[in-house]
């Protein structure tokens, strides 16, 4: 049995359908369906059985032997809004909830798979899972980076510092591709400008800010289904643990993203342009204008498969986005 939280959100469904083409569909999916829309990402993917997260979390506290045969938790529930600022309900929600899941994985032998985030870094330059470089900016960033703080302190603990059971956290950068559209302003720049290229034929991007040009700011932009594959290579190399970033190592302008959405549709006849408006200022000294994934840690783990480039990954999603 496989367990996938966040399996009706955007990274985790995605899992669970490739799970799907793989021949497994032994799969539990927890989630928080209150928005109901969230249904449709898993709505072409089989599974063996729904539990709401609140439902699932006292199940393993009681022990109700849920988890007597499960083989690995992908753990991708949280809330991801960088603009909520409930501390408690982020601490609870994010940090707790994943304290829980982790002892009970460690206690049964089970595979602990979990989503951090490069928002951790935050306010930093260099982008590489050690301490000195993790500055979170939010809440959110921040109950991520306490979270792999307790991975990393808990892990001191045990003989030759080695977990009983595989617990590997993966700190997403910029992730986009199918089956985001729930997120709304969440949604990936892809997302977003592909919307606009439909509407009103512009792609809309800031303007330069920050010593970069008009739409200059660069992020590592990583495909969806890039993310997939190394959660699922890790789950099937369990000696591998351990804190990695997850993004493809280069980054790519906004203009880069807006191109391709332009081109993409331009070969289906639709011709596009892009605008530039004035940077906010609320956003001044506040925004991440250069990421990019420092994912040696990841290569020397052994994974050795090439990440998709933004033109590769834009027409990759767009093919499905527009079908």
């Amino acid at each position: 049995m496989i367990i996938v939280t966040g399996g009706a959100g955007f990274i985790g469904s995605n899992i669970v359908k490739t799970l799907n083409e793989q021949g497994r569909t032994d799969i539990i999916v927890v989630d928080d369906l209150s928005d109901g829309k969230q249904f449709y990402n898993i709505s072409d993917c089989d599974i063996a059985d729904y539990l709401d997260k609140d439902d699932f979390l006292q199940r393993v506290q009681l022990d109700d032997g849920l988890l007597d045969d499960v083989e690995v938790i992908f753990h991708e529930g949280a809330c991801s809004s960088t603009t909520e600022w409930n501390g408690k309900f982020m601490m609870e929600n994010n940090y707790e909830y994943s304290k829980t899941l982790l002892h009970a994985c460690l206690e049964k032998g089970i595979a602990f798979l979990y989503a951090s985030s490069a928002s951790v870094y935050g306010g930093s330059d260099v982008f590489k899972e050690e301490r000195r470089f993790e500055k979170p900016l939010n809440v959110y960033g921040y109950s991520k980076w306490q979270f792999d703080q307790y991975v990393r302190q808990l892990q001191c603990t045990y003989p030759d510092k080695v977990f009983p059971s595989q617990v590997v956290g993966f700190r997403y950068f910029n992730v986009y591709g199918p089956r985001e559209q729930h997120k709304g302003s969440m949604s990936s720049v892809a997302f977003h400008f592909n919307n606009q290229l439909k509407d009103n034929g512009i792609c809309k991007l800031f303007g330069g800010s920050g010593g970069y040009g008009d739409g200059e700011q660069r992020r590592d932009f990583v495909f969806v289904g890039d993310v997939v594959k190394v959660n699922l290579w890790f789950w099937q190399n369990p000696t591998q643990s351990g804190i990695f970033n997850l993004g493809t190592g280069n980054c790519q302008s906004f203009n880069d993203v807006a191109d391709a959405v332009i081109k993409w549709h331009g070969e289906k006849g639709l011709q596009g342009s892009k605008s530039y408006t004035p940077f906010p200022e609320h956003l001044k000294g506040a925004y991440q204008s250069f990421t990019e994934a420092d994912i040696s840690a990841l290569r020397a783990a052994g994974y050795t498969d090439a990440f998709a480039n933004v033109e590769q990954g834009v027409f990759a999603y767009l093919d499905w986005l527009n079908a």
